[in-house]
């Protein structure tokens, strides 16, 4: 179901890596508080073209007296992303959102660990500030993998570094950190971990997320993949998104990225 367009203004939105650019909007107070994997639907106030609005997850929010702010981190990809780059401050956004279901918090799991892949780094840092916040987590027993393509790829680290003690970088390249691919990076590192005491909380490109999977085959890990797909509305009007699910009989269907994601338990996920 379609929520209250909001109407936000441009506080900033400057490039931090190449192609990689950090938008903050100042949203009314009635913008519900988002969750951790829950997204936004954003296009340019009163412009036609691009008409489909582009789906961002949300990096970061905090609420003010009088307005409350989002972070959207996101990379141009292509002409939606392109002309919501060339926004200046004060320019106006139409906002739809949050939207989407969000990461399940196991309170028990002594120890987090965060997979990701380029922008994927956005709504798990959402999620590790909010687990260091609430006090869920300690520095100490959190843990990121951060993986991309190049050094100029690699957003974000900032912010991590003050909440996760270990931060584990790859490159495709070798640009930055160690040169290979992230999930093997924690397959490397997963004998230290206990399974059934450890939760993984991952996000990134279809093959990452896919090859995570094939690695956790077997084990008693437990983990909840946030998926990156193409979103026309946002809403599930579209049925535009839909991806192969298990359901609790081992029965395939399909859900809904956007309206029934895009948070998953990655055991479920039917990879074709």
């Amino acid at each position: 179901m379609a929520k209250e367009i909001f109407i936000g203004e441009i506080v900033s939105n400057e490039e931090i890596q190449k192609e990689f650019f950090l938008m903050k909007v100042k949203l009314d107070l009635s913008f519900d508080d988002p969750q951790p994997g829950q997204f936004i639907m954003i296009r340019i106030a009163g412009l036609n073209d691009p008409f489909l609005s582009r789906p961002i997850s949300i990096y970061s929010f905090s609420r003010g007296k009088n307005y409350c702010t989002i972070e959207l981190l996101y990379r141009v990809a292509g002409k939606g992303t392109r002309v919501l780059a060339g926004l200046i401050k004060s320019s106006q956004v139409e906002i739809n959102g949050p939207l989407g279901g969000s990461f399940e918090i196991k309170a028990d799991k002594k120890q987090i660990i965060f997979i990701a892949g380029g922008i994927g780094i956005a709504p798990l840092s959402l999620l590790a500030k909010q687990l260091y916040r609430s006090g869920c987590s300690s520095k100490e027993s959190m843990s990121f993998y951060l993986g991309a393509k190049t050094a100029d790829a690699i957003v974000g680290l900032d912010k991590l570094q003050k909440l996760c003690y270990n931060i584990n970088v790859r490159t495709d390249d070798g640009s930055f950190g160690r040169k290979g691919l992230v999930t093997e990076a924690f397959q490397k590192d997963m004998k230290k971990y206990s399974a059934t005491d450890t939760m993984i909380y991952a996000c990134g490109p279809k093959a990452m997320v896919k090859a995570l999977s094939k690695i956790l085959t077997g084990t008693k890990f437990h983990c909840q993949a946030s998926l990156e797909e193409r979103m026309a509305c946002g809403t599930g009007a579209c049925v535009g998104c839909a991806v192969g699910i298990k359901d609790n009989k081992g029965n395939l269907t399909y859900k809904r990225v956007c309206a029934d994601g895009p948070v998953f338990d990655i055991r479920q996920i039917v990879w074709e």
